[in-house]
């Protein structure tokens, strides 16, 4: 148990959640004193040890779902020494050796029976006929292959297909309003709701049936490596779906507080400045002119003064609005903070953050109000910093940093590479975020290479947790 658990903790480590050795110690404490035949005890108390952050619960849930799996007797004797394998005679009177291995050959009903048997369990509730009727819908139609490295979404897929759940919901659905013998408004809602639960709730028998099925196959830790999904820091947001999307703008504002904390702590302990040289040299006139002792002025940390042009065009637009959001939400960290945004036209968009709470509630507001298109509405990277070269250059100081958000794609217009080499003279220092990965650079109508002897550096930043280290390293 101690060894299943240990490989549980690792694909945890894996998937980006952070468990010390403390934690894993915690558990397996836990997993001493518990009954370990009760699956929801057991996961309640590995997520109480192990989970510090309620957006990773998605991802442990999928490890605890692969890796605590229900298994064969010949399984779980891999995994206790104390218990022996089977004999012949008695093996297929395990729960594992019941199930079918392909796509129908070991079914025991015909397709009218299995939807009979769905509908009554479904209407019944009875949660051992949903369990058999979801073992039978595997075993006619989803077609396991083993030794097939996937993660079992197209098993579901073709068992759904078959299912027609659609009309089983309806079926159902006409059912629980006739029980209720009346047909208002209400009631049909709260039909169709409760019918639609019950479907989910197959779908999740389903689901389960086929990775255990899986386990069995390939093993946990292989298929925990197939199911595994991204922590909201690190999804990649070029390629974010909706659902993925909404997972970061939840992740966003509570990783803006975190930095924006560390931030400041970090500042404070700041306890040296430059060194003080007309001081040190007095001091070292009593080691015969050697400075041992080096004295400090006091410190005195300045804030850099932040400007952000950012392309939002396109794919680019996401992580445009993402850093946007960050960089003014920890704004209190910079002396000042000016954002201005480009497709073939430049527009400054730093008023609308005035006096807003919510940096999202700005951001969202980009779209709709920047005057960002002068000509065709694609992306001029040489003609927006003309333009704010032309408007906006004599207002650069060595105080300030410019942050370029983009792909650096141009769409094979001029580069005016000259004009970034301006910028780096007026101001500080000139960085470049670029969210495409570092193999992309350069290929098609990309000029990264054109611009970078003119950045300090061009980083490639894809995720929240890249985009988290920049920041801080910038401040």
């Amino acid at each position: 148990m101690l060894n299943l658990l240990g490989d549980f903790i690792a694909e945890l480590r894996a998937a980006g959640i952070p468990v010390s050795m403390s934690e894993h110690v915690d558990a397996a404490r836990a997993v001493q004193v518990i009954d370990l035949s009760d699956r929801a005890l057991m996961k309640n108390s590995l997520a109480a040890t192990l989970v510090k952050d309620g957006d990773h619960m998605p991802v442990f849930v999928t490890a605890f779902e692969v890796f605590f799996a229900n298994r064969s007797f010949n399984s779980v004797a891999e995994l206790f020494d104390d218990l022996e394998a089977p004999s012949p005679e008695g093996a297929g009177s395990g729960p594992g050796e019941a199930r079918g291995e392909g796509g129908g050959a070991s079914s025991t009903m015909s397709a009218a029976e299995l939807a009979d048997l769905l509908y009554r369990a479904l209407r019944e509730g009875n949660r051992e006929d949903l369990r058999r009727a979801a073992r039978e819908a595997v075993t006619r139609y989803a077609g396991v292959e083993p030794g097939r490295p996937v993660g079992g979404t197209y098993y579901l897929y073709r068992t759904l297909r078959n299912l027609e759940l659609d009309a089983l919901e309806q079926r159902l659905a006409q059912a629980a309003l006739a029980d209720q013998n009346t047909s208002d408004d209400l009631a049909e809602r709260l039909s169709r709701d409760e019918a639609h639960a019950r479907i989910e709730q197959l779908k999740a028998e389903i689901e389960r049936e086929i990775r255990e099925r899986l386990v069995e196959d390939r093993g946990a830790a292989a298929l925990a490596k197939s199911v595994r999904k991204p922590l909201p820091e690190d999804i990649d947001v070029m390629h974010a779906n909706r659902e993925e999307m909404a997972q970061l703008e939840r992740a966003l504002r509570p990783l803006s507080r975190k930095l924006a904390v560390r931030l400041a702590r970090r500042r404070r302990r700041r306890r040296r400045g430059p060194v003080d040289l007309r001081h040190t040299v007095r001091r070292s006139l009593s080691t015969g002119g050697v400075p041992i002792d080096l004295r400090f002025k006091p410190p005195r940390p300045a804030k850099p003064e932040i400007i952000v042009i950012a392309d939002i065009s396109g794919s680019v637009a996401s992580f445009a609005r993402f850093t946007l959001h960050l960089v003014h939400a920890i704004s209190s960290q910079f002396s000042k903070v000016r954002s201005f945004v480009f497709v073939d036209g430049l527009d400054e968009v730093s008023q609308l953050f005035e006096g807003v709470d919510d940096p999202a509630e700005a951001v969202a507001r980009i779209n709709a109000e920047a005057d960002v298109i002068a000509f065709d509405g694609h992306s001029d990277y040489g003609r927006a910093f003309l333009t704010f070269h032309e408007r906006f250059a004599d207002q650069l100081t060595k105080r300030s940093t410019i942050l370029i958000l983009g792909d650096a794609r141009n769409n094979y217009h001029q580069a005016h590479a000259e004009v970034i080499a301006d910028l780096k003279y007026r101001c500080k220092a000139v960085y470049w975020l670029n969210p495409e990965p570092t193999s992309y650079w350069n290929s098609g109508d990309s000029i990264v290479s054109q611009y970078a002897p003119y950045c300090e550096r061009i980083v490639e930043c894809r995720t929240l947790r890249q985009l988290e280290a920049f920041v801080g390293e910038l401040a």
